[in-house]
């Protein structure tokens, strides 16, 4: 576990935050949270306890009924503030005549990247994800775990300071698992901070420093489980477990 610096800028930093529907239904309760440079935060709770609506406040895709937040210093709504951002949606939809090398010039583009960078970047990241060789085949001859290595590889593309990444684990075989998680550790190892929401609590508890797990809107812990005081054998599913049943 990566041992934490004062001195560390805060990413994300969110306080008070509350998220309510139009209808009445609340997404967040007094949400407040701190991701420091650097870290790898795995975001935890079961299904419809406000995750992705938290991801989507942080992207500044939806707007927080009260509360404040700053990512990477400003308001994430911001374009300055959105450059430095990289996001994997949980599902995302390509146009699938499109190749992978044709999906991240189009990304590039968006980012304001030169072709020189597209092309230099592509390359690297392609390589890295393990899609070199099928570049120039349609996106709709790929599987599921490949256009999940393609959504990656659009995330990481405009060398981002943040990741954010949904569910990143998706539709991955156990090789492709190995492989996202070394992505992840390297990203630290270069200094960046990856935020990610998951559901397999065995793959999150080996490469994130901490975790915090969100219950019916509500952030009901955060921390590493070897902070918890137990039996000599508590780990993060047992973690998740008890806080999740509680009532």
């Amino acid at each position: 576990m990566k041992v934490e610096n004062e001195i560390m800028n805060e990413v994300i930093k969110v306080n008070q935050l509350n998220k309510k529907y139009p209808g009445g239904q609340q997404a967040l309760r007094d949400f407040s949270l701190v991701v420091k440079e650097g870290e790898i935060f795995g975001f935890l709770g079961p299904n419809g306890a406000g995750k992705t609506t938290a991801i989507k406040i942080l992207l500044g895709l939806l707007e927080a009924t009260s509360g404040e937040v700053q990512v990477l210093g400003g308001n994430p709504a911001q374009p300055k503030v959105r450059r430095g951002l990289g996001y994997l949606p949980e599902t995302a939809n390509y146009y699938e005549f499109m190749n992978v090398l044709e999906l991240l010039r189009f990304y590039g583009v968006l980012c304001d990247m030169s072709k020189e960078e597209i092309d230099r970047r592509g390359d690297e990241i392609l390589e890295l994800v393990g899609l070199s060789e099928v570049r120039r085949r349609p996106l709709r001859e790929f599987s599921k775990g490949m256009l999940q290595r393609a959504g990656i590889a659009q995330a990481l593309l405009h060398d981002p300071q943040l990741l954010i990444l949904d569910e990143p684990m998706t539709g991955l075989d156990p090789l492709g698992r190995k492989r996202m998680r070394d992505i992840i550790l390297s990203l630290r190892e270069q200094g960046k901070t990856v935020f990610f929401s998951s559901h397999e609590l065995s793959e999150t508890e080996v490469v994130c420093d901490r975790f915090g797990i969100l219950k019916q809107g509500e952030l009901c812990w955060c921390g590493h489980p070897s902070e918890m005081v137990g039996d000599g054998d508590v780990n993060l599913e047992r973690i998740f477990l008890r806080f999740i049943q509680e009532e």
